[in-house]
């Protein structure tokens, strides 16, 4: 399952710097786990997941694969994008095809780096994007909802959903906000389907990431205050990183260097980390996992997900000839001393088709084919 989240932002923000040191860090995993830088601008990164190490540890397995999360980093936006100012068209086309939106904000003050608007304020930088986006997004919805309108008076029930969907989301648009905040009930499925269709820019997941200088990184700044509390309001997160840092981290070799560093400036792990666990539970994302002797590997599902599907996501036969699920909840794995352990104790469980897969789950799947 591929899941990605494009890296936004204005130009001159910090966000090529972040994507680089994004890059760094895969080539540093090599040595572990499988990567793949698709193109210059887009690569796949593990999830760091401390049960991951765990479960090594306990089993000792020739192989490890942790869950994976691609990251692209589009054009920087100017002004006007919605109108194919700069490389607008190019910009929007690109983050319309990626599943959430990484926003990083300028939240450091440097006279030897021009700010595109003369001036460092990340909540209007946030709006300048953020307008950008719903003008795209209102203009493409007015294009099609006439002729949807005719359709659906003339009895075409698909043309009907559509416009029960958009009606809203246009009039939330006209009033200054994003597609998101009118979307259908999840009940509603017909709708449900609709609006993903739309592929509607604003409708995207939000993470937003306040860049901010090296003494700033621990604890944050009068800038990154005010993203938080704008990000609080709209139901989103935001995250605070320091590029710099996350720049001379990734130069360093071992795990060991990069924790002296990191401690001796008071922090517990790195930016791109937060980063990557918030982006992946942005999307909705949880793991299972499977052990044994030969692989200990994290799977990527969304949360909702009963066991057969789950099973599909390693392959299509375990889906389709799904029999039960044998589970042990990850506390108990780690509890119990692994599977002979919780076998003996009564901790692995027998599910059916019907069993919600959870976060952390260990799974053997049982099928016929």
């Amino acid at each position: 399952m591929g899941f990605n989240c494009g890296i936004v932002g204005l130009p001159n923000v910090g966000k090529s710097t972040l994507f680089n040191a994004l890059t760094q860090t895969i080539a540093a995993q090599a040595a572990n786990f499988p990567f793949c830088t698709i193109e210059p601008n887009t690569g796949r990164v593990a999830v760091p997941d401390n049960r991951l190490d765990k479960l090594v540890e306990m089993v000792h397995p020739k192989n490890i694969v942790p869950t994976q999360l691609e990251f692209v980093d589009i054009a920087g936006l100017v002004k006007g994008a919605s109108k194919g100012e700069g490389l607008g068209n190019q910009f929007l086309a690109n983050i319309r095809e990626t599943d959430a939106v990484i926003h990083v904000l300028r939240c450091f003050e440097n006279d030897n780096i021009t700010h595109v608007e003369g001036r460092v304020d990340p909540v209007s930088d946030a709006e300048i994007v953020k307008t950008e986006l719903m003008i795209a997004d209102l203009e493409s919805l007015q294009k099609r909802i006439e002729q949807l309108r005719k359709k659906a008076t003339a009895g075409d029930k698909e043309a009907a959903v559509n416009v029960r969907v958009m009606e809203p989301i246009i009039a939330a648009l006209q009033n200054g906000k994003p597609a998101i905040s009118a979307a259908p009930d999840p009940a509603d499925k017909e709708a449900v389907k609709a609006y993903k269709m739309l592929q509607l820019l604003t409708a995207k997941p939000v993470l937003y990431v306040c860049n901010v200088d090296e003494d700033s990184a621990a604890t944050g700044n009068a800038f990154s205050d005010a993203v938080r509390q704008m990000a609080q309001a709209e139901g989103a997160e935001s995250v605070i990183i320091s590029a710099e840092i996350e720049a001379e981290v990734a130069q360093l070799e071992s795990e060991a260097e990069r924790q002296d560093f990191l401690q001796a400036l008071g922090l517990e792990e790195t930016g791109l980390s937060k980063i990557i666990r918030a982006g992946y539970n942005l999307l909705g994302l949880r793991t299972f996992f499977t052990a044994g002797p030969k692989e200990v590997r994290a799977w990527t599902f969304v949360d909702g997900m009963k066991a057969p599907q789950c099973a599909g996501i390693i392959h299509s036969d375990f889906e389709r000839g799904f029999i039960r699920a044998e589970t042990i909840a990850y506390d108990d794995y780690v509890k119990f001393g692994g599977e002979q352990g919780c076998r003996d104790a009564g901790k692995i469980r027998s599910e059916g088709k019907d069993y919600l897969v959870k976060d952390g789950d260990l799974m053997n799947f049982l099928f016929n084919v």
